[in-house]
């Protein structure tokens, strides 16, 4: 087939590629602006709420920008379909950009009360909204301006777009807390990165007002006739030539890229913060240099799904995946906080309790009690950061926290005055941190001790994983799909995956953690979705490389 950029009449492959990627990464980069923040964004928006349901409501919140995604998907994916690419990704890199910027201006809750988390929600949720609609538009964009033997390389620069945003995103984050100080930037300057979104947006919209409408969907417009009615949401939905490979998609590739990369991106930073207790402007370093080191590997990986075939290429990232999560991590605590390995290991902590007393850690909304004396045990441990193991005990017993040789008698609140009760457990937060504190178990881990070589190395094995599966994505995903549903069909799936899967992944793998005391226990949600794609994809998916994207479904 002859390269599509050299029969068509318009910017060349290089200009199509780069004010699509540009515009994609200004969208990752709003997107994991707030991310990035959740901690200052808790205080300022969830300020009434305490502490650690405070940042459980700012990940909650976080996660529903990922949630109204795929309803952006069908709404911008049907227009892409009806009325061309373009157009379409111009209004969902504005709205995107307008929401980002409003964050900016919001007043907080001392400010407007609680008028300021739902104006953030709603702004959150337009981001979440546009981003629905940005990804399938810009994927399709490239790949049918690509020539076929090259359609995985051009799409890796769509993919390596998220990297991109995130290194923008952390760089400004660094670079204005550097200027203004950590005070002032938790202050007010955390403002700054959403307000700079004015200018990359105009800037990304010039870029795009210079491009042409896609080849393919030209092709398609003209070969149209006057009977020819496109309806996306029932071809791509409905009928099972199309609708089955929407299912293939879904569970075959997109559900582990929710659970493999978010898992890679976002929950070893919120490990290394709220869990190993790393100081965050080292996580934010780490995560940089790592996203840095790691982003050529999306282009890399796309490149080589051209040469040996988009299913293995992304079974590797997934294999690799579950094989590295749990060894990985285990590796991770010993190589940022050794001192909290060591008093794992020679002072394992048991909370013995009548089970019955016992509720579920997790709490979003901020109502529960959590009186009984086992509820006071495990919400210290949950809030330290300590694994925990359970251990039961006689009906009606008081809990006891048992560190090393030491036991620690928590007390039964049931029944306690408000005031009664807030004192009653601070007494058991301060006899149960002396304990700890006694064992060995660090407040924070030592600059002095982290192995950053190791961390770095240990990362950059998860970002393998998750860029050998992201890299041929687009290309497959695109090649799955006819030209008239493409962007309806493909884009569905991509942001259930990545906005179901991935964007509720801190939220969910928090309360596994915080349901069984262990502090490795939200990689089953990973390990959960990435097996069921393992296993859908071997059965199922079909290898797609080469395809004609004119020919598809006809």
């Amino acid at each position: 087939m002859t390269d599509a950029a050299e029969t068509r009449a318009g910017p060349g492959l290089k200009t199509v590629v780069t004010a699509s990627a540009a515009g994609t990464a200004f969208e990752w980069y709003d997107f994991f602006v707030f991310g990035s923040l959740t901690t200052i964004i808790a205080r300022h928006f969830f300020a009434d709420a305490g502490e650690t349901v405070a940042y459980i409501m700012a990940l909650l919140t976080f996660g529903l920008g990922f949630v109204v995604r795929p309803l952006g998907a069908l709404v911008f994916g049907w227009f892409g379909d009806r009325t061309g690419r373009k157009t379409t990704f111009l209004v969902t890199i504005t709205l995107m950009g307008l929401a980002t910027v409003a964050i900016g201006l919001l007043p907080d809750y001392g400010q407007i009360g609680l008028a300021a988390p739902i104006l953030l929600l709603i702004m959150r949720m337009l981001q979440g909204f546009a981003l629905g609609g940005e990804y399938g538009g810009a994927a399709i964009y490239v790949a049918e301006h690509s020539p076929p033997k090259k359609r995985g390389l051009m799409t890796g620069w769509i993919q390596t777009t998220a990297a991109f945003g995130l290194i923008g995103a952390l760089s400004v984050i660094l670079i204005t807390r550097q200027i203004v100080g950590a005070g002032a930037f938790d202050e007010w300057g955390w403002r700054i990165p959403f307000l700079l979104s004015a200018l990359l947006l105009a800037v990304s919209l010039w870029i795009r007002l210079k491009l042409n409408e896609s080849p393919a969907y030209q092709r398609m417009e003209a070969e149209a006739s006057d009977s020819d009615h496109r309806a996306p949401y029932k071809e791509a939905f409905f009928q099972w030539r199309n609708g089955r490979f929407v299912l293939i998609a879904l569970f075959g590739i997109m559900i582990a890229q929710g659970a493999v990369w978010y898992c890679g991106y976002f929950y070893t930073r919120f490990f290394m913060e709220r869990v190993l207790k790393v100081d965050t402007n080292t996580v934010d370093q780490l995560v940089l240099a790592v996203t840095v080191a790691s982003a050529g590997l999306y282009v890399f990986f796309g490149w080589l799904s051209d040469r040996l075939g988009r299913k293995p290429v992304m079974l590797f990232g997934m294999i690799l995946a579950l094989v590295a999560f749990f060894p990985g991590f285990h590796a991770l605590t010993r190589a940022a906080n050794p001192a909290l390995a060591e008093a794992q290991a020679s002072s394992p902590v048991t909370v013995i309790a009548d089970p019955a007393t016992c509720a579920l850690q997790f709490d979003p909304i901020g109502k529960a009690a959590f009186a009984s004396s086992c509820d006071i045990a495990k919400s210290v441990l949950s809030n330290a950061g300590v694994s925990y193991g359970n251990a039961g005990a006689i009906a009606g017993s008081v809990a006891t926290v048992r560190i090393g040789a030491t036991e620690v008698a928590s007390v039964e609140g049931g029944g306690m005055a408000p005031a009664e009760l807030k004192a009653a457990r601070a007494d058991v937060e301060t006899r149960i941190k002396a304990a700890l504190v006694e064992a060995g178990y660090p407040a924070s881990a030592d600059p002095a001790r982290i192995n950053l070589p190791l961390v770095f190395a240990i990362l950059m094995i998860f970002m393998v994983a998750a860029t050998a599966l992201y890299g041929p994505q687009a290309a497959a995903l695109v090649e799955l799909f006819p030209t008239r549903v493409r962007y309806t069909a493909m884009s569905l799936p991509y942001n259930i995956g990545t906005g179901w899967v991935g964007g509720l992944l801190p939220a969910a793998s928090f309360a596994l953690v915080a349901a069984s005391g262990n502090i490795y226990s939200g990689l089953w949600y990973s390990v959960a979705f990435t097996v069921v794609a393992v296993i859908v994809s071997l059965l199922w998916l079909p290898e797609t490389r080469g395809r004609d994207l004119d020919t598809i479904g006809r």
